[in-house]
């Protein structure tokens, strides 16, 4: 019932006023955030101890109008579903773990918990949960545990970053079966055992292998040869014997990073890339000649074979020009320039 001292109002005054009003009780009207994905982002926000870097999320305000840190919201096909969360240097109070109301955001495609040191725990296998996933990283945490074989349910998933945490036990087999896959970098992490034989069987989407700074050991699978990388790091590791099977003129091989293991194959046998721009072999038990065709390759930037076994005059020309005596030392016989005269 109106009093009737508001009847002494204008009624274009009177008007306003129910107006504004109504639209104090009725803020659901105006807001684009679905009530699940907010309670959820609100459970993340307190199970990450309320960080200071997480003020924004204001439980009165609009989750999806911009102005909540690291989230966006699908305004493609207007149904406003927090679709990406994006979280990195949060000041987390205490170690805690990955949040577990983060499986209660379905509609994510993009994921991000990156530079967290108190981001601590395992990786949650309910994580397999958020179907729609494309694209997941995890890196320079201090996650701990195995890398769950559960991630081969995500069918959507393009690319995987866990580098720079304390990931132990073994590479998940499983991950080849994945249709969409472009990459995995485990790079910085404490993970054992060997590369799987299954990884030879990733999609054609696949051109990224980055695994160094680990403790793989073992060969490299034969299998692997049927991959078309474009980077490969499996530096700093133990592996063992040949790695001619990541070479081949036929590929699209840009980067090829091997330094730091105990491999041993004739380099001068193997096909090279047109496109080698990083070529770092140092410090393992590689021998034979140095191919002529390093000399035609137009990109090659970087590029060191030191401390291996390698013997015989060094290419001429093209961009190996650029390199000095140390990116050669300590080989068995190598010769010519920039090292001494070959001896006749």
């Amino acid at each position: 019932m109106i009093s009737s001292t508001m009847h002494n109002f204008p009624s274009c005054i009177l008007f306003l006023l129910l107006t504004l009003t109504a639209n104090l009780f009725l803020p659901s009207l105006s807001e684009k955030c679905n009530p699940d994905d907010k309670k959820a982002l609100l459970q993340i926000k307190n199970e990450f101890g309320n960080p200071t870097k997480l003020s924004s999320w204001d439980p009165t305000t609009d989750c999806c109008n911009g102005t909540w840190s690291g989230v966006s919201c699908d305004t493609d096909t207007q149904t406003f579903r927090v679709n990406n969360l994006d979280l990195f240097d949060l000041d987390l109070p205490q170690p805690v773990s990955i949040p577990p109301s983060i499986t209660n955001l379905p509609f994510l495609f993009y994921l991000s918990l990156t530079n967290i040191p108190n981001l601590v725990g395992a990786i949650p296998p309910s994580i397999s949960s958020l179907t729609k996933l494309q694209y997941l990283y995890f890196s320079q945490n201090n996650l701990t545990g195995v890398i769950p074989n559960t991630l081969s349910q995500i069918k959507s998933l393009i690319t995987l970053d866990f580098s720079y945490n304390k990931l132990t036990g073994p590479l998940p087999d499983s991950l080849s079966s994945l249709p969409n896959l472009g990459g995995i970098t485990f790079d910085g992490n404490q993970l054992s055992g060997s590369i799987p034989e299954s990884y030879g069987s990733f999609p054609d989407s696949f051109t990224s292998l980055t695994l160094s700074r680990n403790s793989l050991s073992g060969a490299i699978p034969a299998s692997l040869a049927k991959l078309n990388l474009s980077f490969v790091d499996l530096s700093r590791n133990s592996l063992v014997g040949d790695a001619s099977v990541l070479f081949g003129s036929n590929k699209n091989t840009q980067k090829i990073l091997l330094a730091r293991n105990s491999l041993a194959f004739d380099i001068g046998k193997v096909g090279l890339s047109a496109n080698l721009n990083s070529l770092d072999l140092r410090n393992n038990k590689i021998y034979g000649t140095l191919p002529e065709g390093l000399t035609g390759l137009k990109f090659l930037h970087n590029f060191n074979v030191s401390y291996n076994s390698l013997c015989g005059q060094i290419p001429q020309g093209g961009n190996l020009r650029r390199f000095d005596a140390y990116c050669y030392a300590h080989n068995k016989c190598l010769c010519g320039s920039p090292l001494p005269a070959c001896k006749t």
